[in-house]
This record gives C-alpha cells, structure tokens and sequence, in this order.
C-alpha cells in the first residue's frame, strides 16, 4: 500500500476529473511544458486540459506530445506574423493558436488577430454573438483561417476566419459550478482550490490553507482592500499576476489618471478596467503623487472618485503586497506592522482604516519544491471565470445566520469582516450551504485580519481605534467568543528599568485623540548655560522647552542649581516612540530632564510625566487625560505625574487604567522634581 495522502491526491483527481471533465489538468505538467513554451498559462492549461484529462499515465503521455506538436505548428509568435501570413496565402488556409478581438466598423465587424498581424480579418457574425468577449478585450482561440482575394476590397483585407474555436472558457455555467461543488466536501474543495493555484495541500496546516484563499478574495468580491507584508520569496503578488486574465499588477508609482481616468473621460481608469490592482513592492510607492493616495483613499472607502465634474465608480479590488525587512516578533516590540509601507501611506491612518485584511505574510512560507503540487486542480481560466462571475453575488448577509458581531467592531470593521466572509463563502462555499461551525471559522479569520489593521493604528498612537477587543456571539446559545491575534504583543516602549538621569517620559495629545508618546533626553557638557537642541525639536515642541528653559534659568538659584547651570550647556533630544509626528508640548518633562541631568539624579522608572508650563512656572493642563493614559497604560507605565487641574477628568479614566496606573498629582514644576527624582 502507499502512502496514504497519495491515495487520498489520487481518489480526488479521480473525482474532480469525474465532475469537472476538461477543466481541471496535473499542475505538474503545466510546469512541465511552460518552461520550454513562452505561451499564456492558461492557453497551456487549456491544450493540456483538453488532450491531458485524464488518470492515465499512457493517456498522459500521449496528450503531452499532441500539445507539444500543437504548440510548436499552431502557436504564432510575436515576431513570425508575416511567415504566418505567407503560410495562409501558400496554402490557401491554416489552423493555428492566436488572439482574437473584433471590433464593429460602420455596420461590419473585423477580427483583430494579434500575433497573425492583421487588423481586418472577416468574421462570420454568429461567433460574434456566441461568445460576447470578442468585443469585450478579445479571446484567445485555435482559428482556422482562409486566404480568398476579395475584389471589392482589393486585396486588402484576403483573410477570413472560417472556424473559430476559444481557448480561453467563452462561456461559464454557474449553476453547473454550484451543482458539481455540492458533490465535494469541505476538506475535498479545500485542497482543490489550494492545488487549481499550484501549491500542495498536504504540506499545510489548515490555517495556512485558509490564508491562502485570502489572496483569491479580491477576485471574487467586488471593492476588496487587502493589504500582504511578508518575507522575500513567499508568492505575494503570484495570484494577481498569474491566476486571472482580468487583474493588473502593477511595480513602481503610478499617476492618478492611469489608475482613475483622465478628467476628460476620454480614456477609462485602470480601477473600472480591471477587477484587481494589485501593487508590488508597496516600498516604491514613496514617489507616487499624493494626489494618488488621496483619490485611492476615497475610492477604498465606496468605489466611488471624482473625475473633473463626474463622479465615476470602479469595481476593481486593491491589493497591495509589501517584503518585511525585520522578523515579526522584532517588528511587534519596537513599532508596527504598517513599518514597510511607504510615508505617504503610513502617515495617512485614515487611509490604513479602509483596509479590510492584513494578510500575515510572515506565516507564508517561501516557495519550495514541495510546496508545487503533482495533483488536479482547475484550469486557471475557469477558475478565473468562477470567481468573476461569484462577483456579481453578495454574501454579506450570510453572517446573520447564526451570529452578531461584538460592539467594539465600528461600521468600518462590520463591512470589512463581512467582505471577507463573503469572499471567502464563494470561494469555499459557491452554492451557498455553509455549516455553522465552518461559518464561524471564517468569521473568526475575517475578525482576525480586520483587527490586525486596528492594532497597528493603536499603536499608532490614535485613540479613535482603541476598541479592538473584536468578538463574535453565537445567536443561538449567546456565547461570545473573542477573536485575537497570533503575534499580538505590548510595546514596554515605557521602561520599567532604572533610567539613566536626564532621561523622561512624556506625551501629548491632539483635538482628536491621536496620542504622541515621547522620550526626552537631557545631557549636559562644559559650557555657559546654553540651550543646544537636537534636530527634531521643532514647532510647538521646541516652543514648549524654550519656556522651560526660560523658567529654570530664572529660578536656578531657587532651585539650587545656579553654579552647575552656568557652566554647563542643556543638550536636548526627543525621541518620537510612536513615529507619528503628534506636535506635543512637553515643557514639564523636558524640566524635571534637566534637572534629573544636572543634578545626576534618575527620575522614577515606568513614569509618564504630562503637562506643559508657561515662563513663569504656570502649569497648563492637558486637553484630555483618558487616551494619553490609555497609551501610556499599553505602553508599560506603572505612574503618571499629572497637572492638578486635570485631577476632575480623571473621573472619566476607565478603571482598568485606574488599576494599572497610579496619578502622582501636581501644581508646580519644582514639587513635581521632587516627587519623582529618585522615588520608589
């Protein structure tokens, strides 16, 4: 006996050929056959779909040499149209393998056949109307042509298509589709979908199956935003490029009219072209007009952009795939996961909100040989016209069924998770019956990958996205059930570690709740009592330390410093933890710094120091004190100096912070050094 998974490979090839005859073929033979033969995959899969069907080895053998032959006398390149030409008009007719759009020209229709190099070929008028996607981008198909002299035309146009057969699926039959699927089980049509993409099944774990499907979501739902960062190497951007005709890859920047249309209307967009663009290499983006991001970032959100005096809708999925420079544990602890995109992205949050999945590309393995599979799968062209034609269905509803999401998911998070469920019910599920259990595990992904998106923008420092405890209830026993993230880790950016002196914590907090955490850096060298700042203290930043600084050259002596003061220059330095360049007036932090420095005393470890002053020693509080500490809480703070006129807003501080962070209170500069220099 064998080995168990081969039988099980081969009792499915038996029955996928049963129901799916001559649209499924080996993979391993297209491997085969693509490296000595530049033709599209799926013309390949086609030919080999046709003559290769089959489970038997001799069968196999034999349709490997009528594709290769048919391959080598029918398939015209590029560069052999005027030899195919000359072929046609020696022997009067040819069969061979190209590209065919046609065109209506006044109330005659004319054949474009691409690497043949004609523009007016006749073409009989039924096969226009068979297969509608002659005129909708062109087909590719083994065309049998004729060489006639015609009079009327003057030999200008000699050529005609006397029978045309498509290679690429003219014609797809869902009904058929659903009917056939309904003959698999889940497990079966798993490892179908995984295989018809070339990857073996058997060397995965389910999860990793499952985030493969993820990459064909995009193809199956209209509008889909996903976002993949991973290692080099792991087959990102191979979906989009490969697996469907109707997606666009595209590598580098590119112009808002390429990607939206010209504001004349004369010329489409590649979004309303196309039903996935898919961007490589996110990190060359960085030179992309922001007008680009702008215009992406609203059409992200409902399909819909504005074009000069139109507003225009596209259907196409954005995916965009990106290489991660550091391990994921490494990425977690010093910053976030949104570290590989480009500034112009990164810096926009409300850009990353409209993403609906972050794929977790570090869970991917690169691609090995034992990874491409021998087995059955789907000829990549019907694969590719399933998926199109489920787009045109909406699943979204179908979470209702059983279960309610939890109340920290917004509206922007609901219609994400129900994006991917449902992309992911047509993928899976095609005729719609979906079991409970099975259901639930793609809601919990769907949760999973929406929520890795607001972890990073937590930490981001945004206080609008703090609600991430995502779950879901079952509707039928009232169970709740939470859905984390596997890498999921608190920054200590916070240290509970003695500090060295001159060193100190401190944040800011903008109208809108986006929090800046900070660390400021005193040091002191042989001088005159001099400021020196470092290059990133500006604006308001810089505003604030100078009014600091002000006040502790007017009070040194009441503070007993005066002699050190004035023979010492106060270098400054702040640290920006959270990269999100928040305008944050740390006057008092950067005053209990110096005078940590200058006394060489290290202020209290773990200790977040909030607040701002004026020259003359006058606190000002903070706008707001829940996000700042709710930062500060996540971040490994055990003590906050507060204003104390902020003490009434700590009212409004949830209780878990109040547990996990104790207020130090305070009304001037000097009382606050002192509570904190060297404190327990």
């Amino acid at each position: 006996m064998g080995n168990p998974q081969t039988l099980t490979r081969e009792v499915l090839g038996q029955k996928v050929n049963r129901y799916f005859a001559g649209k499924v073929v080996r993979k391993d033979l297209v491997r085969k056959v693509k490296v000595g033969a530049n033709v599209p995959v799926f013309v390949l899969e086609y030919l080999l779909g046709k003559y290769c069907s089959s489970t038997d080895e001799m069968a196999i053998r034999m349709g490997l040499q009528v594709v290769e032959e048919t391959l080598a006398s029918n398939y015209i390149r590029a560069d052999e149209s005027m030899k195919a030409q000359a072929t046609v008009k020696d022997r009067g007719r040819h069969t061979f393998i190209d590209k065919v759009k046609v065109r209506l020209v006044d109330s005659d229709y004319w054949a474009e056949v691409t690497n043949f190099g004609h523009k007016n070929v006749h073409v009989p008028e039924h096969y226009v109307r068979e297969y509608e996607r002659l005129v909708m981008g062109g087909v590719w198909a083994q065309v049998d042509m004729r060489f006639e002299y015609d009079e009327e035309s003057r030999g200008k146009n000699p050529f005609w298509i006397e029978r045309l057969t498509p290679i690429q699926i003219a014609t797809f039959d869902l009904a058929e589709y659903r009917e056939a699927r309904a003959q698999f089980t889940t497990d079966e049509w798993l490892d179908l979908m995984i295989r018809s993409m070339g990857y073996e099944p058997d060397a995965m774990s389910r999860r990793l199956k499952m985030l493969f499907l993820v990459r064909l979501i995009p193809l199956a739902e209209r509008n889909y935003n996903l976002v993949e960062l991973g290692p080099r190497g792991t087959g990102k951007s191979y979906v989009v490029q490969e697996i469907s005709p109707y997606s666009a890859l595209l590598t580098g920047g590119t112009t808002v009219a390429n990607l939206f249309g010209h504001m004349t209307g004369r010329q489409k967009g590649m979004v309303q072209i196309w039903d996935v663009v898919g961007f490589d290499e996110v990190a060359d983006l960085q030179k992309m007009p922001k007008e680009v991001v702008t215009t992406m970032k609203t059409y992200c959100e409902s399909g819909t952009y504005q074009r000069g005096q139109e507003a225009v809708s596209g259907d196409a999925s954005i995916a965009m795939f990106g290489n991660t420079n550091q391990p994921v544990d490494v990425m977690v602890q010093t910053g976030h996961l949104f570290a590989p995109m480009p500034d112009i992205i990164r810096d926009d949050m409300a850009f990353i909100d409209r993403l609906h999945f972050y794929l977790p590309g570090w869970e991917i393995p690169k691609m090995r040989n034992e990874l491409f599979t021998d087995g059955y799968g789907f000829v990549v062209d019907y694969l590719a016209e399933a998926l199109r034609d489920l787009r045109k269905h909406n699943y979204t509803e179908i979470v209702d069924r059983y279960f309610s999401v939890g109340t920290h998911l917004n509206a922007r998070d609901r219609k994400a998770v129900r994006k991917t469920v449902s992309g992911m019910v047509k993928i899976l599920y095609p005729h719609g019956e979906v079991p409970r259990d099975d259901l639930a595990e793609i809601v919990e992904l769907a949760l999973e990958g929406r929520r890795r998106v607001k972890e990073q923008l937590k930490k981001m420092g945004s206080f609008e996205y703090y609600q991430t405890s995502f779950s879901y209830t079952d509707n039928e026993t009232g169970e709740e059930h939470f859905v984390g993230v596997p890498e999921q880790g608190g920054r200590d950016l916070i240290s509970a570690d003695p500090l060295s002196p001159g060193t100190a914590y401190s944040a800011g907090v903008t109208s809108d709740g986006t929090v800046g955490l900070y660390r400021v850096e005193v040091s002191i060298s042989a001088g005159a009592g001099k400021l020196k700042l470092a290059g990133g203290v500006t604006g308001p930043m810089k505003e604030a330390v100078q009014r600091a600084f002000s006040y502790l050259q007017t009070h040194k002596s009441e503070i007993g410093i005066a002699r050190d003061f004035d023979t010492s220059d106060i270098h400054v330095e702040v640290i920006d933890l959270l990269n999100n360049k928040v305008a944050a007036e740390l006057g008092v932090a950067f005053f209990i710094a110096a005078y940590s420095a200058i006394r060489r005393g290290p202020i209290s470890p773990a200790l977040l120091i909030l607040g701002d002053m004026s020259v003359q020693g006058n606190i000002k509080p903070l706008r707001s004190l829940v996000e700042p500490l709710q930062v500060a809480m996540d971040n490994g703070a055990k003590r906050a100096l507060i204003p104390i006129e902020n003490k009434r807003n700590f009212l409004d501080v949830s209780a878990d912070i109040m547990e996990h962070v104790d207020p130090i209170f305070y009304g001037d500069p000097r009382t606050a050094a002192i509570k904190v220099l060297g404190g327990p």
